[in-house]
């Protein structure tokens, strides 16, 4: 029997004087790492990838999940991945595939980032006993405002604005679609956005019926597989997002594997049962920004005018890129870094193509400001952000929101595996194996979500009062309020901050 040479990266061990042999690590293991031998439960370590459910679910804490202690001879070329998974090419001819974002240790500048604070002579604010306004608006925004004075003798405006997506807070869900993740999980999205106040995103996989009761929490996505796509479709939510890249895997298309697509899924994506969803790198109708201009008005005329957004990876000419769309009638650019989350891509890609988000949108907020145009249209960060202050350096840098995707699913119960593509999910979130999915209940976690998002906005304002600022909108775009502690120079003028002590 072959043997595969890539050693197992984590060793799954039961301690069997412990055990009570109740059988539930082989019950919630989706990945089959664990069987019934007759008297013990056997392990097959070559399977597992450390979701660590049977962790969770073992009555006794019999199991322990270790890195594996047998490595490859230590060497700071050949890491442990570079040796299995050339192995494992050696003994495929394939692609490595990987989920979620990019591992590798790139420097993260936002924790090379700090905020100011106030002191005497500009006093913070009190949070808890001052108004602190979190409400944000994602579209066009005028240049100026009228008010006039009603018969009533109150003040109103007179301006017309442009349609706008209200937001509590400057946080949105990132699009994750149904196919990709489970419809279990689009619901506690769904459910939190509605809760919260904000946005979800469906992804590329259409729009189920069972989320129409959030359609006004609810953000569609067009991309080049038009899957879903029809005048029902761009009509079901608030707003309208044309995908054009992905952060994980600029410059390449989409592909859902057959095996994801159960009934449910062919119907709410239109397309046959067990086939692969392949969405191709381009949009076959757009290979200028005149073509997207055409796009977005026939969106924005299908819709009654509602904002339309456009979504792109961040990489090396995205400041000239989101110029172009705003300039071609975007309400809102959504940046989508290199850390970025997915169901499936070429490791090569994910870990290797694109920029950093930080950078991404420093240079696009000012591009957009010496263009004047900044006010054209909202930017939306995304790819990487991990707490309420991720989010309010995000804003600082220039982005009037920021989409939460990794985060939100951690708080369903994801581990961060990387292993979205097989679709073996023990906590439900990535699959659409019916056992697993039933795991996952969008009451319990949804409320967890909305936790989540409270939270951040506690913090959110808890940051703002020590900047003595009380509204979000004064945060956006001010990286005078910001500091870098370790960067160099090209870094600090490409992120437009100034050193700590300066």
């Amino acid at each position: 029997m072959f043997k595969s040479q890539a050693l197992p990266e984590f060793l799954a061990t039961i301690d069997n004087d412990k055990c009570i042999r109740c059988k539930r690590c082989i019950q919630n293991c989706g990945w089959s790492v664990y069987e019934w031998s007759g008297e013990r439960v056997l392990i097959d370590s070559s399977k597992c990838v450390k979701c660590l459910r049977c962790y969770h679910y073992c009555p006794v804490e019999a199991i322990q999940i270790l890195d594996n202690p047998t490595k490859y001879k230590e060497n700071s070329s050949w890491t442990f991945n570079n040796i299995k998974n050339l192995k494992r090419q050696a003994e495929t001819g394939g692609m490595p595939l990987s989920g979620m974002g990019c591992s590798l240790p790139y420097p993260i500048l936002f924790d090379s980032l700090l905020l100011d604070a106030c002191q005497v002579t500009n006093p913070s604010i009190d949070p808890l006993r001052e108004p602190m306004e979190l409400r944000t608006y994602l579209g066009k925004k005028p240049n100026k405002v009228e008010v006039e004075r009603g018969k009533d003798g109150k003040l109103k405006l007179k301006t017309k604005m442009p349609p706008r997506i209200e937001l509590s807070a400057p946080f949105i869900f990132s699009p994750m679609s149904f196919g990709a993740i489970s419809l279990n999980a689009q619901k506690v999205l769904a459910m939190a956005a509605k809760e919260c106040g904000i946005v979800m995103n469906t992804g590329e996989g259409g729009f189920h019926e069972d989320l129409k009761p959030y359609s006004k929490s609810v953000m569609v996505q067009v991309a080049s597989g038009r899957f879903g796509v029809n005048p029902e479709y761009l009509n079901a939510g608030v707003a309208v997002e044309i995908k054009i890249g992905q952060g994980a895997k600029p410059g390449i298309g989409g592909h859902l594997p057959g095996e994801k697509i159960p009934l449910q899924v062919a119907k709410t994506r239109m397309i046959p049962v067990g086939t692969d969803a392949i969405s191709p790198a381009p949009q076959h109708d757009i290979y200028s920004i005149e073509d997207l201009r055409q796009l977005i008005y026939a969106i924005k005329e299908a819709t009654g005018y509602k904002p339309v957004s456009v979504k792109i990876a961040t990489v090396h000419n995205v400041a000239a890129i989101a110029s172009g769309i705003v300039r071609a009638g975007a309400d809102i650019v959504y940046l989508d870094g290199f850390r970025g989350g997915t169901g499936a891509a070429p490791s090569v890609i994910r870990d290797n193509l694109g920029i950093p988000i930080e950078h991404a949108l420093a240079a696009v907020d000012d591009r957009l400001r010496q263009e004047g145009i900044r006010n054209e249209a909202s930017v939306v960060a995304a790819g990487g952000i991990r707490s309420a202050a991720d989010a309010a350096k995000a804003i600082a840098l220039g982005a009037d929101a920021v989409a939460i995707g990794t985060a939100a699913l951690m708080t369903m119960g994801c581990t961060v595996c990387g292993k979205c593509y097989t679709g073996n999910c023990s906590w439900g979130i990535t699959t659409q194996r019916p056992e697993l999915t039933a795991r996952l209940d969008p009451e319990v976690y949804g409320q967890r979500l909305v936790n989540l998002i409270t939270a951040w906005k506690h913090e959110l304002q808890e940051i703002l009062g020590a900047l003595g600022v009380n509204a979000v909108e004064s945060l956006r775009g001010s990286r005078e309020r910001l500091r870098g502690v370790g960067l160099d120079d090209n870094i600090l003028d490409i992120l437009g901050v100034k050193p700590a002590g300066r």
